[in-house]
């Protein structure tokens, strides 16, 4: 049996502070002072945004820490955020050690003019980059240009890369079309074989466009009582498993955004939903994309924007879906579109 690749993660978190164990930073979570990190500390408001948001991130942190590849020896995962930078930058990884460093979202450009210089830093003491943008990052985000050649791995929204930025990068970068996936450990939450045969949307307060009120209006009529709206910021972590006790997950499609970039995508609800066991209901996307496909595999129902008949039948056959169907969907996404699944794939065919 070949010897496994000894690996060390470095995953960036926009909360995080130095450079910290991985288990030692989402143990402490919970206690983490959120409203004096805020744009206005003590406003109440912001610090409840804050604490969603940073309860989110340290999932991710979460599925960092828990990575798993039988080609690769996960050594203990680090966390680090804008403060750990220049400690992470003056580090030499050990001979025997490889290191990477993950990225997601826009999140390089909270380094500003530092981005480039650092990873080109990090990237000259043999630390690996993956960059998981899952959005049009090559055509928005101005520091790409300069962190694009030091990137080993970029995992792409669905739209082609921007042609000027593609230019930068190495050819030996591994390049990949996969937008959102669920930040959640793979079966966190056991299969219910007996759910309420009732639907949850998951909105935010983001989203309620007159599109959405119309829709939410609509179904609390049809389906009374088994109709569940949920449009705060998010859905608080600790409360994502209890969830599962719907059937069916009715989840926003970034057709609510206003930026085009936005407008064009989707969110990672149906995903995370999908690996809670629920139905996912969505919307069309205004260009094809991952749930296109997702659809006619029979993982996602979807309907026609804006069409209220569509949409009560989408969510008709959600209710009916047999236990069966279910739990192949619940199966698919948790073995398939988790982001430490595809992560240390992508780590292990880097090479």
């Amino acid at each position: 049996m070949p010897q496994r690749r000894p690996l060390r993660v470095f995953a960036y978190c926009p909360w995080a502070g130095k450079v910290q164990d991985a288990a030692e930073y989402i143990a402490g979570l919970p206690q983490l002072d959120i409203s004096s990190m805020t744009s206005k500390p003590g406003d109440p408001h912001l610090a409840k945004l804050g604490r969603l948001d940073a309860d989110w991130h340290g999932e991710s942190v979460r599925c960092f820490a828990a990575l798993s590849h039988p080609e690769l020896e996960f050594l203990p995962a680090r966390v680090l955020g804008r403060p750990g930078f220049a400690e992470l930058v003056g580090m030499q990884p050990p001979a025997h050690e490889e290191w990477w460093l993950i990225f997601y979202g826009q999140h390089p450009q909270a380094l500003d003019k530092l981005a480039g210089p650092a990873m080109a830093a990090l990237r000259r003491r043999g630390v690996r980059i993956l960059y998981y943008a899952f959005d049009e990052a090559t055509r928005v985000m101005p520091c790409f240009g300069e962190i694009a050649p030091s990137l080993s791995v970029l995992v792409h929204d669905d739209a082609p890369i921007h042609a000027p930025m593609r230019t930068l990068l190495r050819p030996e970068c591994l390049t990949v079309h996969r937008s959102w996936v669920a930040n959640l450990l793979p079966f966190a939450a056991p299969f219910n074989e007996e759910p309420l045969e009732s639907i949850v949307f998951l909105g935010s307060e983001m989203g309620l466009t007159e599109n959405r009120r119309r829709q939410i209006a609509f179904l609390k009529e049809r389906f009374k009582d088994r109709f569940t709206a949920h449009h705060d910021h998010s859905v608080p972590v600790q409360g994502r498993l209890l969830l599962n006790r719907h059937k069916v997950s009715l989840c926003p499609e970034g057709r609510k955004f206003d930026t085009p970039a936005m407008a064009a995508t989707h969110t990672d609800r149906p995903f995370w939903s999908g690996c809670l066991g629920m139905v996912p209901v969505s919307e069309n996307s205004l260009q094809d994309s991952r749930l296109d496909g997702l659809a006619a595999g029979g993982f996602i129902m979807r309907y026609a924007h804006g069409d209220l008949r569509s949409l009560a039948e989408a969510c008709e056959r959600a209710l009916a879906m047999p236990q069966e169907e279910r739990r192949r969907i619940y199966n698919y996404y948790n073995e398939r579109e988790t982001v430490g699944i595809v992560v240390a794939d992508l780590i292990a065919q880097a090479g």
